[in-house]
């Protein structure tokens, strides 16, 4: 029986994620949009462990820097940092009721913004608006919701399958 989540499944998360980041928003609330790319790179990190996790966070990445037009390799960079702290701390992250998985999301999002800054501060690139410092909020709200989405998608596939 095939465990595994299907590939289309975790590519149209990821291209739901990539598309999210472009998606226009009323102004006040675009900079505090949650990063789906990054929420969909954790949980797959979480539920699927070694199906190229780094490698896919970095392609990812580099496609979100594309598709976002920001700094090549910026958005690489924090995708594939995200993935090898959430590659390190699995064996903790998953076993965390859903409301503290939720809060270890939020701090791996604020870390995740203090990389942006970081390399922004870096490669002399300029600060975005003050409200991004509400994203890993965000994203710490929406993180309950993704995952039980994704979730019931990826069970109700393995039940699909294990029934034949």
């Amino acid at each position: 029986m095939n465990r595994a989540a299907p590939w289309w499944l975790r590519a149209a998360t990821l291209v739901a994620g990539l598309l999210f980041l472009v998606v226009p928003l009323p102004s006040p609330i675009d900079a505090m949009r949650p990063h789906l790319l990054a929420l969909a790179l954790v949980y797959w990190s979480l539920e699927a462990p070694g199906r190229g996790g780094l490698a896919t966070a970095w392609a990812a990445g580099l496609l979100a820097d594309v598709v976002g037009g920001t700094l090549l390799g910026e958005q690489a960079l924090r995708m594939a940092v995200l993935v090898f702290l959430v590659q390190r701390f699995r064996a903790q992250l998953r076993f965390f009721p859903l409301w503290q998985q939720s809060a270890a999301v939020g701090l791996l999002l604020i870390n995740d913004l203090v990389l942006m800054l970081l390399i922004r501060a870096i490669a002399g690139a300029g600060w975005p608006t003050p409200g991004v410092v509400l994203a890993p909020l965000a994203g710490l709200l929406a993180w309950p919701w993704g995952f039980l989405l994704l979730d019931a998608l990826r069970l109700r596939h393995r039940e699909r399958v294990g029934g034949r």
